[in-house]
């Protein structure tokens, strides 16, 4: 599963945000469940940021936002970012040079996870 979580960032702001985000990142990152993440900003508006995390299952990444220092970290960043959908849920991927593999609803399919 994916999160995007999109952040306006003045000029006068990144200073803080940086730091802050780099320590979001890392609580996320001690999760389990946790595969990857990165933070980026737009190449055109360089107010304009996003915070991309992926996780294993819906059930992981929801469980993550419950561990204390994420509590501490990132969700004080995370409720900065824009109000809109931000977990969503892989339905088709493909390895470099491979075949689109297609997967069924995590929500769908166990919707207890």
């Amino acid at each position: 599963m994916l999160v995007l979580n999109r952040f306006v960032v003045p000029a006068d702001t990144r200073d803080t945000f940086v730091p802050q985000a780099h320590a979001a990142l890392a609580a996320l990152a001690e999760r389990p469940g946790y595969l990857s993440g990165r933070l980026t900003r737009a190449l055109e508006d360089p107010e304009c940021w996003t915070m991309v995390t992926e996780w294993e299952s819906v059930g992981a990444y929801r469980r993550a936002l419950g561990g204390f220092d994420v509590k501490v970290h990132a969700a004080p960043l995370l409720s900065q970012s824009v109000d809109e959908p931000s977990a969503f849920e892989t339905l088709a991927s493909a390895e470099p040079g491979a075949a689109v593999v297609v997967a069924e609803s995590d929500r769908a399919a166990e919707p207890w996870r």
